[in-house]
């Protein structure tokens, strides 16, 4: 039997289609996922995360601890409340996963890793701890997580929770705020606006109620896939894996090289494949034809093939997008062939996001 949120019982009543994602039951959509997808660019959708693992670290050697982990910098964190976007990384420079890091005191920091790496994600947090010590972690079983996104949103979220726009009012992007029990943060998946609120499970279905009574309607996953792609966002075991590096998946920006001096786990391959040269990188597709690129799909380029990691129709835009991994020599501009039904289909090179704050970056 499949994992459920604490929010299963209204996504039936709300007549969602259930899927299995990573081992839970969650709502893939609730009747139209492209409604849902303008729903979020145009007004205010909702979605359960609560799949998504929390993991809090406490001790007095957290920050050092952090320091080894993660290829980002944890020294940026000195502010409470502060979120940083970060991988974590295998000896070869793999990503494991990637991972928001939120700092809340010296001995108290907090992890939201992927729901489909979780048994991974927490065996090699606990292996390392136990290697380097300064760490207790616990996995927060016992919360949940609703990510509120659009336009609108923030203003939803405060009619919705009372005492919310006091905390979270002026919280500046990557940025969490404590209410209570709930950590409520401006972070999301989308390309939007809007806040991550981690809570008791206890209290999400109350919570989910004020929203909806607040204007706010649930989407689903495929919605959150579509919204992700057109921002540009990374999908763990499809943009990016063990057997990629963050410097080609487009995330080299997510690697702090100063101090020279911190040595984090995957730094020394990193650095020789930096001096040598990436040989891939990760680039943006727009096909205007009428076709819809898929993941796997060959790219046929002039420096050598590639392949699509993820591709989808996206709405917003109203023709087939996609990111591909592809060898180094390819630009933005250049025109490139994926092969499709017997023909080749030409899409063009671009840098993405496609779409931010629901306008058009082409």
């Amino acid at each position: 039997m499949s994992n459920r949120t604490a929010l299963y019982d209204l996504h039936v009543e709300q007549g969602a289609k259930i899927v299995d994602f990573a081992g839970w039951d969650m709502p893939l959509h609730y009747g139209s996922q492209i409604e849902e997808h303008h729903l979020v660019r145009r007004d205010a959708g909702m979605f359960d995360v609560s799949h998504m693992t929390v993991v809090d670290l406490q001790g007095d050697g957290v920050r050092d601890y952090l320091r080894l982990l993660v290829a980002n910098n944890v020294d940026k964190l000195t502010e409470s409340g502060r979120a940083l976007y970060t991988c974590m990384l295998n000896a070869r420079g793999g990503v494991i996963d990637d991972l928001i890091v939120y700092f809340f005191s010296e001995n108290h920091f907090r992890l939201v890793v992927n729901a489909g790496t979780r048994e991974k994600d927490l065996g090699w947090i606990r292996k390392t701890c136990e290697e380097h010590g300064g760490a207790s972690p616990t996995e927060r079983e016992d919360l949940a997580m609703i990510a509120v996104q659009g336009p609108t949103a923030r203003q939803r979220v405060f009619q919705a929770i009372e005492g919310s726009e006091a905390v979270a009012g002026a919280l500046k992007p990557f940025h969490a705020a404590n209410l209570g029990e709930l950590m409520i943060a401006r972070t999301g998946y989308t390309g939007e606006d809007g806040f991550e609120i981690v809570l008791p499970d206890t209290a999400a279905p109350f919570t989910w109620q004020r929203l909806l009574e607040a204007g706010v309607r649930p989407a689903g996953l495929g919605a959150r896939d579509t919204l992700r792609l057109e921002a540009g966002m990374n999908l763990y075991g499809s943009d990016m894996d063990e057997d990629t590096t963050p410097l080609e998946s487009a995330l080299g920006w997510t690697v702090a090289w100063e101090p020279e001096d911190r040595r984090f786990v995957g730094r020394e391959a990193l650095e020789k494949q930096k001096a040598a040269g990436v040989p891939r990188r990760l680039v943006g597709l727009v096909l205007k034809d009428r076709a819809v690129l898929r993941p796997h799909q060959q790219v046929q380029s002039s420096a050598g093939d590639g392949e699509i990691t993820s591709g989808s129709f996206s709405p917003t835009l109203g023709h087939s997008i996609a990111l591909a991994r592809v060898p180094a020599g390819v630009s933005a501009g250049d025109s490139v062939r994926v092969p499709m039904r017997g023909r080749d289909f030409e899409a063009q090179v671009v840098k993405f996001p496609f779409v931010r704050n629901g306008k058009s970056c082409l």
